[in-house]
């Protein structure tokens, strides 16, 4: 198939070919990068959620009610859940996808699972490009539900108008610990599985927390829900929630600001991959080989081996 008729079936949002060309950007060839430039003039539309927390917390039960909650309201939605790369295959746990069978099959609904494919801050490198594939087929809400694995998941506030970390009230003793990293990206906390006894310990410690971060007059404060998702207790205010942070970031015109500090990252990232992937070429990876035995045994510190092989590439050799 042609690119141009890929694309066609894209903006038709015909789910065949939206998941033909989730596949084509996974594989991150010279088509795919092809195929992103073409799509992103039908991209910006879409709203887009991230659900992240520790692991156990019921984020994909929760992303299933909020994505039922939204059809309800005649919304469409896109899922991508970022699942944990096997070390084996290097293929992704389709675990997420098998909670959210209720809402797989219907037709206003979009689910792709992801590998994190070695990515620390529990985003695929090709997530967001995923998501803007979503996005330029005319889905409404695109909701990343990442891989639970704490502090590293900072890669979800770069790809989200609005992040949600979801707690459970066992979470309790390790808020502290967790502050310095996915503490600090929550535009809201949930605290899921609230029947449970230890929850208003939790959002005490959550609300400690929350009093150390800076404010400004123009700051948006988070608020602390609480929820019980398989009993899908809490979604509609969950939702009303979302759609108060984010008439709160139109009103201050931030989410103009926030997207374009999120183009900015992403367009230095890519920028960093095209140079790495040309500094290595040109049998510079054979000088590196050529050098190693000289850093081992002394002779030459990695910083000088490294200025040898920039200077080379600077100079195009």
């Amino acid at each position: 198939m042609e690119s141009k008729e890929l694309v066609e079936k894209i903006f038709a949002n015909e789910k065949r070919y939206v998941s033909r060309a989730i596949s084509i950007i996974e594989t991150g060839n010279s088509i795919s990068t092809e195929l992103l430039k073409e799509i992103h003039k039908k991209t910006g539309k879409a709203y887009r959620i991230g659900i992240t927390g520790p692991p156990g917390a019921g984020k994909s039960t929760l992303t299933n009610q909020i994505a039922k909650f939204y059809r309800k309201q005649n919304k469409t939605v896109g899922i991508i859940a970022v699942d944990p790369t096997s070390p084996f295959s290097g293929g992704a746990l389709l675990g997420d996808r098998v909670r959210m069978n209720e809402i797989g099959m219907d037709s206003g609904v979009f689910i792709r699972s992801m590998a994190t494919r070695g990515s620390l801050g529990g985003l695929s490198k090709k997530t967001i490009d995923a998501a803007d594939v979503l996005d330029a087929a005319g889905y409404d809400y695109i909701i990343f539900e990442t891989v639970g694995v704490g502090q590293s998941e900072l890669d979800i506030a770069k790809a989200a108008d609005t992040t949600i970390v979801v707690l459970v009230p066992e979470s309790g003793d390790s808020i502290q610990a967790m502050k310095a990293g996915l503490m600090e990206i929550a535009d809201f906390f949930v605290l899921n599985k609230s029947d449970r006894p230890g929850a208003d310990t939790a959002i005490t410690a959550v609300k400690t927390i929350l009093m150390l971060r800076e404010h400004s007059t123009k700051s948006w404060l988070p608020n602390i829900l609480k929820a019980v998702a398989s009993e899908n207790n809490g979604t509609k205010e969950i939702a009303d929630e979302i759609e108060r942070h984010k008439e709160f970031l139109q009103t201050n015109n931030l989410l103009q600001e926030k997207r374009e500090e999120n183009f900015r990252a992403r367009i230095k990232e890519i920028v960093e991959l095209l140079i790495r992937n040309e500094l290595w070429k040109n049998q510079r990876e054979e000088k590196l080989n050529e050098h190693l035995k000289q850093v081992v045994e002394g002779g030459a510190s990695p910083y000088q081996v490294a200025e040898t092989l920039f200077n080379d590439y600077k100079q195009g050799s």
